[in-house]
C-alpha cells in the first residue's frame, strides 16, 4: 500500500477522493442496475458491473499519466484542442449518433464506444480560456482582445453544444464567465459578453420559431422542462416524483447496499437519479450528506492547490476544472430533490457511463498535475527554512 501512495505524487487527499468516488459508483451501479440488466441481458449484473469497473480502472489510468506531466503542456495543447473540439461538435451536430432525440455522441468504430463530445469540449475550453486569460495577466483588455480570445471561443463552443444540449451548454458558459471573474478579466465585459449571449439566444428561438427553421429541435423539450417544474402533475414530473420517493425512503441511516426498492420502478437509478438511488440505500447523513462532502473536500483541495500554485495558468485550470464537476454533481443533486428542472447531467465519477468517466479523470489528473508541480517548491522552501532555524 505504502509503495502505491509513494507512486501517487500530487495532492493524496484527492486522489483518495476520487478513489472513494469510484467505490461508491461500483456499489451504486452494481445494486442499481438489476432493472436494466433484465431487460438486455437476461438479468445478468456481471457485464454491466465488468463494463463499468473497465471503464473506472482505465479511468484511473488516464488519470494517473495525466497527473504525470507537467500542467504547462497543457496550455500549450489546447491552442491545437480548441479546434480540434470545434470540429468535433460539429460533426457531432451534423452526423453524429442519434440517441434520445439528441445528437451528441460520437461512435467510435474500432472498439464501438460512443462518446460525448461536449465532455472533451468542457475540459478543453476551461484550459484554453485560462491560458488566454494567464497570457494578458497584467495588460489592459481591449475590445479586440475580448471578442478574439474570450468570446469568439466560448461563444463558438457553447453554440455548437446548445441545439443538442442546452443544460451543458449553459453550465459551461456560466462556468467560463467565474473563470474569467477569477481571472481578474474587467467586469463591464462579463457584463457585455452575458448581455450579448442573452440577446443571441433570445433572437435564436424568436427566428427558430418564427420560421421553423428547426435549427434548436429540443425548444418543446426545454419549455416543457421549465413549465412542468413545481408542478403537480406526476406523469409530468415522473422522474423527480420517483427520486424524491426514494430519497424518502432512505430515512436519516443506512438501510444497507441492495436494499433499495427503487431500482425497479425509478428511471435511470444508475446514471441521472443516482444520488436518489444512494441516499435510498445508504440514507441522509451517510450517503447524501457524505457524498456531497467528498465533493467539497475536492473543491477545496483544488482551490489549496491554486493558492499555491505560482503561476497565474495553474491556479485557474485547478480552480476551474474542479469547479466545472462540482457544478455538475451540485446540479445532479439539486435535480434529485427538486431544486431545478430535469437538466440530464450526470454525477461526475459516480454516475454509470461511457467516456464521460475518461474525461471526468481526465480533469481531475491535471488539477493533480497542478498539485504535484506546486507543492514541490513550497515544500522545499519550509525544508530550507527549518535547517536555517536548526542551525541558527
Amino acid at each position: 500500500m505504502n509503495r502505491v501512495l509513494h507512486k501517487l505524487q500530487g495532492d493524496r487527499v484527492i486522489w483518495m477522493t476520487a478513489l472513494f468516488l469510484g467505490l461508491i459508483s461500483l456499489l451504486a451501479v452494481y445494486s442499481s442496475i438489476s432493472s436494466l440488466a433484465f431487460k438486455r441481458e437476461g438479468g445478468s449484473t456481471l457485464h454491466f458491473l465488468m463494463k463499468h469497473g473497465m471503464m473506472l480502472a482505465s479511468g484511473g489510468v488516464i488519470m494517473y499519466y495525466a497527473s504525470k506531466l507537467r500542467y504547462t503542456i497543457y496550455s500549450r495543447l489546447s491552442q491545437l484542442a480548441i479546434g480540434v473540439v470545434a470540429v468535433l461538435l460539429l460533426f457531432t451536430l451534423l452526423l453524429g449518433s442519434n440517441i434520445n432525440d439528441a445528437s451528441r455522441w460520437i461512435t467510435i468504430p474500432i472498439i464501438n464506444q460512443s462518446f460525448q463530445t461536449s465532455d472533451l469540449a468542457k475540459v478543453v475550453l476551461v484550459v484554453y480560456l485560462a491560458r488566454m486569460i494567464s497570457k494578458h495577466q497584467g495588460q489592459v483588455w481591449a475590445f479586440r482582445d475580448v471578442l478574439l480570445k474570450l468570446m469568439m471561443p466560448v461563444g463558438v463552443i457553447c453554440a455548437l453544444i446548445l441545439p443538442a444540449n442546452f443544460s451543458t451548454a449553459a453550465l459551461l458558459f456560466l462556468l467560463c464567465l467565474m473563470v474569467m471573474f477569477i481571472g481578474e478579466v474587467p467586469m463591464k465585459w462579463i457584463v457585455a459578453i452575458v448581455g450579448l449571449a442573452i440577446g443571441s439566444f433570445m433572437a435564436l428561438v424568436t427566428v427558430n420559431e418564427a420560421f421553423d427553421l428547426n435549427v434548436l429541435p429540443r425548444v418543446a423539450t426545454w419549455e416543457n422542462r421549465l413549465t412542468s417544474f413545481g408542478e403537480v402533475d406526476h406523469d409530468a414530473n415522473y422522474q423527480v416524483e420517483h427520486a424524491k420517493i426514494a430519497i424518502a425512503s432512505g430515512g436519516l441511516l443506512p438501510n444497507g447496499p441492495g436494499s433499495g426498492a427503487s431500482r425497479n420502478w425509478l428511471p435511470h437509478p444508475y446514471s441521472d437519479m443516482i444520488y436518489a438511488f444512494i441516499v435510498e440505500e445508504y440514507g441522509s447523513i451517510l450517503g447524501g450528506l457524505g457524498l456531497l462532502l467528498l465533493y467539497l473536500i475536492l473543491m477545496y483541495r483544488a482551490v489549496r492547490t491554486a493558492a499555491r500554485c505560482d503561476k497565474v495558468f495553474g491556479s485557474l485550470v485547478a480552480v476551474g476544472l474542479s469547479l466545472m464537476l462540482v457544478m455538475q454533481a451540485m446540479i445532479n443533486m439539486a435535480v434529485a430533490v427538486n431544486l431545478v428542472p430535469v437538466t440530464g447531467q450526470p454525477l461526475p465519477l459516480v454516475s454509470m457511463g461511457g467516456t464521460s468517466i475518461w474525461f471526468t479523470c481526465l480533469a481531475i489528473g491535471i488539477v493533480i498535475s497542478v498539485s504535484r508541480e506546486s507543492e514541490g517548491p513550497s515544500t522545499k522552501q519550509t525544508n530550507g527554512q527549518r535547517l536555517r532555524t536548526a542551525t541558527a
